[in-house]
């Protein structure tokens, strides 16, 4: 009779992050310093990650996220690939009323960076490897093939072979995200028939730290400053004008660029890849189930309008991270479901509160009706003219309002 094989040993941690992108390592690096035994499980290896050429990809990261990461020890290593946006000039199409918001009103630093994503990435690893050990596990390039709730820990086998019980298991694989969908978590979903079209552009003349955003009846296109003489393009189109735009030799489409920005920049050509993709909402009816929290766009995935969807993101993971360390600190049970129904609490109002924001002024800019332009018009001269206005609405864009984790503060946990 044949000897029985050994069971597979299992391996233990009080956190599972599913995704090693730049959420799941930012909350791997918060957990794993906290004092959590943390596992991160992502496909893609880390020496690829590391080896990413230029892609064009850029992140706007708000003062608090800024908090956040500095405090995280990963800011020092890429502030000097960070580019400062020292104004924003927001207006719309052949109309002269602009807002103009300026850091200077507000404090002396920046209102956000604009940071390369293979930078971002790049600075994460790095941290993550430095605390890889007792505390760290990074399981690159592996993938779950299976996960079984308990009512003490969540039970994953990896496609490498291993398998690993945790107390909590956390969500951070995407927009399309494979822990939701075992969950049974449903998903809001809006489509907003416009095309995110993506790009740096080279110009003429620097840009001194000026962001711009304008608005266009077929689509708002941002125009964000980069290091150097370089700056970050993101064009919401129309999907009538997306078809004629993306197939565009890339001279043809800096002119088309050119006529929308102004001479401001002086001559533009592009600097990179251009990347494409269509643009929806979508919103988890549930950012919590048993022994599962979902964060970034696995919770919900917002239109780039504002900028604000790696800001709330890195929300997700400064709260997240309070309420497991502390709750580790004390011996509680960080997969609780009172925990997690107190992370549901903090994080959803928040979500649906820029959902709402970004959604309504992409709606409000896209219509050319005489009275909506008339409304725009009238707001866009009221928020120019009433500082104390502005300076909340420039508080609220750099992520210093509300309920803040303690990382966003720029406190250690």
């Amino acid at each position: 009779m044949a000897k029985a094989a050994d069971p597979q040993p299992v391996d233990s941690y009080d956190l599972a992050v599913i995704g090693g992108g730049l959420t799941g390592l930012a909350l791997a690096i918060a957990s794993a310093a906290g004092g959590l035994r943390t596992l991160v499980v992502e496909p893609m290896p880390a020496a690829a990650a590391l080896a990413a050429p230029f892609d064009g990809r850029v992140t706007a990261v708000a003062p608090g996220g800024r908090r956040l990461l500095a405090t995280l020890g990963v800011w020092a290593d890429l502030a000097a690939e960070a580019a400062p946006i020292e104004d924003i000039i927001v207006g719309e199409r052949d109309s002269r009323l602009t807002v103009h918001y300026d850091h200077q009103s507000v404090g002396s630093e920046p209102l956000g960076h604009i940071v390369e994503n293979r930078t971002l990435r790049r600075s994460l690893l790095a941290r993550a490897q430095a605390l890889a050990g007792p505390a760290l596990t990074l399981a690159m390039p592996d993938k779950v093939v299976s996960v079984e709730p308990e009512a003490q820990a969540v039970q994953l086998r990896l496609a490498g072979g291993g398998a690993a019980s945790a107390t909590l298991v956390v969500a951070a694989d995407g927009k399309g995200s494979m822990l939701r969908r075992l969950a049974g978590i449903d998903v809001l979903r809006w489509n907003y028939r416009q095309v995110g079209i993506v790009a740096t552009i080279a110009h003429a003349q620097p840009h001194g730290g000026l962001a711009l955003e304008r608005f266009f009846p077929d689509g708002p296109l941002a125009v964000l400053p980069m290091i150097g003489q370089r700056s970050s393009i993101v064009w919401a189109a129309q999907e009538r004008l997306a078809r004629d735009l993306v197939p565009l030799p890339d001279d043809a489409f800096a002119e088309e660029l050119a006529e929308r920005i102004g001479d401001r920049l002086g001559e533009i050509s592009l600097a990179g890849p251009r990347w494409h993709y269509p643009l929806s909402m979508t919103q988890a009816k549930r950012y919590t189930a048993p022994r599962l929290a979902l964060v970034g766009d696995a919770a919900r995935a917002i239109h780039p309008l504002a900028g604000q969807g790696w800001n709330l993101a890195l929300r997700d993971v400064g709260a997240l991270a309070e309420l497991v360390v502390d709750a580790k600190r004390v011996g509680l049970d960080v997969g609780s479901p009172a925990l997690l129904a107190r992370y549901e609490r903090w994080r959803r109002f928040d979500s649906l509160a820029l959902i709402a924001v970004t959604d309504g002024l992409n709606r409000l800019f896209g219509n050319d009706l005489l009275p909506l332009r008339l409304v725009r018009e009238l707001g866009l001269g009221l928020v120019e003219r009433t500082p104390p206005l502005k300076r909340f609405f420039m508080h609220h864009a750099m992520g210093l309002l509300g309920d803040l984790p303690r990382l966003m503060r720029g406190q250690a946990l």
